[in-house]
């Protein structure tokens, strides 16, 4: 390691050990004690003895429970200071949810509620969450049965939500899209930490290595509309959690499931979790397993995969306010391509994770939550072990190893006022070594006895602050501000080749630069709550500037004028938008719609064709909305409608921008009795002929090849619940075996065995059953 490098990484241990000690020194300060008072009604005014009201922290902490007395009254005491979502419920009615109910030190909040008969809309499938409380927050069950039935990845489970596509490589690792923004436009967290992948080709996108079974919650933030989990993340943030909490009495849990279905499908999960008053432990293991599917035309397409992972949990809960946690996470597996030269025959994660947060005694400071992690990715590709080999025999082997750690703090500096501040750090170093047109298995698989070689690295430190202020007991303002510094160094010997002797124009003039930028973002936007006429919800109106750093993928490429590198030559880029959006319910209606309108400075647009592949800078718009409506026909019939659709264009060159997804809409019908449910679900996707062919994200070769026909799908599913832990279900995709591909997809490879297609056609019928058990 050079001197300088060396000097830079100790003053990133510093800042880390820094956050740890500030941690210690406060972190036996005694917590303050609050409570949450009101009363629950029916839509008559009558009073609901026996109702629950839950209360979850929005920053970190314990959930707690309140029963209703026989005047509807409850009280929930011992609540740390801070910012709570409450929910409200009984049986026969919907429940009720109030967010940013703001607890002080010593003070009471008061949250009255009136319910509604319940209009019996909980389908044991779910085909289309919407979002629930607020217009630009979708958060769903990872655990429930879904379809289409997702693959093992969390790019195949976010494609069910919304505003979501993906673009597939086979029959999983898809990249995801939001809005029509990819890559790193869109954060992904693993219970607060933010993982890359490894692979320049993308074959393995951070959702590559998310198991989402073994997770209790996901969460999308739309748009640039929080400043707290990730930098330069315009399209939107994914958190992926867990939710492990102190027990008030020993209890021991336990849910899983296992899934079979067409091509040789079966997945089996797992999750154990035993915790009394002062400690906690949980396990979780996840394995799936498929072969190559076919598509409606009946060609077979190379796609097969088998994927496991292990998760760990040990927390130490002295008391309701403090927890320390130590986790860890490794996960394996291997996969098959059908759009490139390459197969993935590794896909290795390394995990470990130290948590902290506690409540104090200051009415001023409430809490503190600190975070540090390692991951470690290692990669391995090659054209010979999962397909018929050719006459030349290549491997690649890409690592990436990751260490970050955040700490923020939660302050009230008045009743009406909370804010979070605190910092981000993250390092990440990229390596790789391989073996190129090997006449033999045995002389590529020699590359095992080579070196790694460093080709770049990135360093990332942030400070961020975001406040909520309530205007009336109905309407607040949030806004938020963090600022990032960020370095980059090009250690690469070569611009897209492994070896460049001599004066080979490949040589990189770049090598040993570094680059370095502090950027800007911020957000503000207010949100009233509605209750009026029988209408219950909430609006919001915000604005939010985003400055993103290239990534690893984006400064691979070569300049567009010079054909040298692009490392220095691609400016950061730079996104405002507009974001609005309404949630609703009423007696049998209920319903949101979330839109917004962005411009951007400075898009990095891929032009993969004609060759070389380059990085180039243009200006660009985007707009578009997601909306989703439910309508009870009677007591156990429902109907819900969705739709989604983006619009972006290339301003500099008077084009589309490309890889955009077409315009799409689901509607659904279910029967739901709580007992036995049936659905059906038609898919309906726009043709797209607003293409840039040619150009294209940082997937490998993902590009638009030309417009599309518009198709639908269709797909059905039943469901039985034995008893309240024991839940069967069952459903076919696409019914009629319809030959289609989505318009974001690539072109098929040349794979011996297999017939290439102009694009990645999607899996044809597909039967599939479920059992999750559930014991608490």
């Amino acid at each position: 390691m050079k001197p300088v490098q060396r000097a830079r990484a100790h003053v990133l241990a510093v800042v880390i050990l820094l956050m740890m000690g500030g941690v210690a020194t406060v972190a036996w300060a005694v917590p303050a004690d609050g409570r949450i008072m009101g009363t629950m009604k029916d839509q008559s005014g009558g009073v609901m003895s026996d109702g629950r009201v839950q209360a979850v922290p929005l920053v970190s902490g314990p959930t707690k429970l309140a029963v209703t007395d026989q005047r509807g009254h409850y009280t929930i005491d011992g609540l740390p200071a801070g910012r709570y979502r409450l929910t409200a419920s009984a049986a026969g009615f919907d429940p009720a949810v109030r967010d940013e109910v703001v607890v002080v030190a010593d003070g009471d909040a008061v949250a009255d509620f009136v319910l509604t008969i319940a209009r019996q809309e909980s389908s044991v499938v779910v085909t289309a969450p919407a979002s629930i409380g607020d217009p630009l927050l979708v958060t769903t069950d990872p655990r429930a049965p879904r379809q289409p039935v997702p693959a093992h990845d969390g790019a195949d489970y976010l494609k069910t939500i919304p505003g979501f596509s993906v673009v597939r490589k086979g029959g999983t690792d898809g990249d995801p899209v939001l809005r029509g923004m990819s890559g790193s436009r869109l954060g992904i967290l693993l219970d607060g930490q933010q993982i890359l992948g490894g692979c320049g080709g993308r074959m393995d996108p951070p959702t590559a290595y998310v198991f989402p079974a073994a997770y209790d919650r996901i969460t999308v933030l739309k748009g640039p509309q929080t400043v707290r989990y990730a930098a330069g993340t315009p399209a939107g943030t994914v958190l992926f959690e867990r939710e492990l909490t102190r027990a008030p009495e020993p209890r021991a849990t336990m849910a899983g499931s296992v899934t079979a279905g067409s091509f040789g499908r079966h997945d089996e999960v797992a999750d154990v979790r035993a915790a009394v008053p002062s400690f906690y432990v949980q396990g979780a293991v996840t394995r799936s397993h498929t072969d190559d599917y076919t598509d409606g035309s009946g060609a077979a397409v190379h796609s097969f995969y088998t994927r496991w992972s292990g998760n760990a949990a040990f927390g130490w809960t002295p008391n309701d306010q403090t927890r320390v946690e130590l986790s860890g996470s490794l996960s394996d597996g291997e996969a098959a391509y059908a759009d490139r030269t390459m197969d993935g025959v590794r896909a290795a994660r390394d995990n470990v994770a130290l948590k902290f947060d506690r409540g104090f005694t200051s009415s001023f400071f409430q809490r503190v939550e600190f975070q540090s992690y390692y991951n470690y990715i290692d990669h391995v590709m090659d054209n010979y072990s999962l397909r018929t080999p050719g006459k030349l025999f290549s491997v690649m082997n890409p690592d990436r190893e990751t260490v970050g750690g955040r700490i923020v703090a939660t302050l009230t500096p008045g009743r009406t006022t909370t804010v979070v501040v605190g910092t981000d750090v993250q390092r990440n170093v990229h390596t790789g070594r391989g073996a190129t047109n090997k006449p033999s298995a045995a002389e590529a698989a020699a590359y095992q006895a080579m070196p790694r070689l460093e080709d770049m690295r990135f360093t990332q430190v942030g400070l961020l602050g975001e406040a909520t202020q309530a205007l009336t007991s109905r309407s607040r303002l949030v806004g938020g501000l963090r600022a990032d510094w960020h370095e980059a160094l090009d250690s690469r010997a070569c611009v897209n080749a492994m070896m460049c002797p001599g004066s080979s124009p490949a040589k990189n003039d770049t090598r040993g630069a570094t680059d370095r930028k502090t950027l800007g973002s911020g957000f503000a936007r207010y949100e009233r709550d509605v209750d009026a006429g029988g209408v219950a919800g909430r609006f919001s109106f915000g604005v939010g500037h985003v400055e993103r750093f290239p990534d690893y993928w984006e400064r691979l490429k070569q300049d567009p004028v010079t054909l040298k590198s692009a490392f220095l030559s691609t400016p950061p880029e730079k996104t405002t938008q507009l974001d609005t959006g309404m949630v609703w319910r009423t007696t049998s209606w209920s319903g949101s719609v979330s839109a917004f309108y962005g411009v951007i400075q400075d898009y990095v647009l891929i032009r993969w064709q004609p060759t070389p592949a380059v990085s180039r800078n243009v200006d660009a718009t985007t707009l578009g909305a997601e909306a989703s409506v439910a309508y009870t026909i009677a007591q156990h019939l429902r109907t819900d409608a969705t739709l989604a659709f983006v619009r972006s264009d290339n301003t500099t060159d008077h084009k589309p921008l490309a890889q955009q997804p077409p315009a799409e809409a689901r509607l659904g019908l279910t029967y739901d009795n709580q007992r036995w449910t049936l659905g059906a679900l038609a898919r309906l996707v726009a043709a797209q002929h607003r293409v840039d062919v040619g150009s294209g994200s940082i997937v490998s070769n993902g590009m638009d090849i030309g417009p599309t026909a518009g198709f639908s799908v269709f797909s059905f599913n039943g469901g039985y619940r034995l008893q309240k832990r024991l839940l069967f279900t069952a459903g076919v995709d696409n019914l009629f075996d319809t030959a289609y591909a989505e318009h974001i997809s690539q072109a098929g490879a040349a794979i011996p065995g297999f017939v290439p297609s102009t694009r990645l056609m999607e899996p044809g019928r597909t039967v599939w059953m479920k059992v999750n058990v559930d014991v608490r």
